[in-house]
């Protein structure tokens, strides 16, 4: 499997990385939770929430294609969080990794993380998931269907899915893009930015 399947909207994409298995520096995971986001007002996917809503810069670069490439940043300059750019080559668009599973590697991760935390919270939550991974903000624009890589993806055969907001935006609050494999502990927890308009206040 390719990037091919990625070069769709960010909502599809989102739904394919969904069982995705993820593996960087000794540890690999299973993707369980997946968050879409578009691109700037004048694309196919005007999302606010993007950080590509503003236009293409130095930093966002990657966000515009092609699809397969990983896009880091720094949440709230602190923690590094990874989306995989999806859709049209030259159109923004990306799936934040926002859970997944160890299924190997676990000392590693549990080192990385701490001793004291959870085996199923070791890469719940989209910084620690990198954390756990061994995802750096180096690795910005690397290409995941390369095998060379030092993060990869696999996709696997689509699953059952349930939807709801996405976590901690503020705009765009209330689009249904944040994805995940129902019933798995790994899964984060809704959080409903403070900032964002009263529930039903924004698309």
């Amino acid at each position: 499997m390719t990037a091919a399947l990625l070069d769709v909207d960010p909502l599809t994409a989102a739904r394919r990385l969904l069982g995705a298995t993820l593996t960087c520096r000794g540890v690999s995971a299973v993707v369980v939770e997946t968050e879409a986001y578009g691109g700037p007002p004048y694309g196919p996917w005007p999302d606010p929430a993007a950080h590509s809503y503003r236009g293409q810069g130095i930093r966002n670069a990657v966000m515009f294609g092609p699809p397969g490439r990983l896009y880091t940043y720094r949440s709230h300059g602190i923690h590094v969080c990874a989306n995989v750019v999806c859709a049209y080559d030259g159109e923004a668009a990306a799936v934040l990794l926002r859970a997944a599973a160890v299924e190997s590697g676990h000392a590693l991760a549990q080192r990385r993380r701490g001793e004291a935390v959870r085996e199923t919270a070791l890469a719940r939550g989209p910084g620690n998931l990198c954390s756990a991974l061994g995802i750096t903000m180096e690795d910005n624009g690397v290409d995941v269907f390369d095998p060379a890589s030092a993060v990869r993806v696999e996709l696997a055969e689509e699953r059952p899915f349930a939807a709801g907001p996405r976590v901690g935006v503020s705009k765009a609050a209330d689009r249904p893009w944040r994805l995940w494999i129902a019933g798995r502990p790994e899964v984060s927890a809704y959080r409903r930015s403070p900032r964002a308009p009263a529930l039903g206040g924004s698309d």
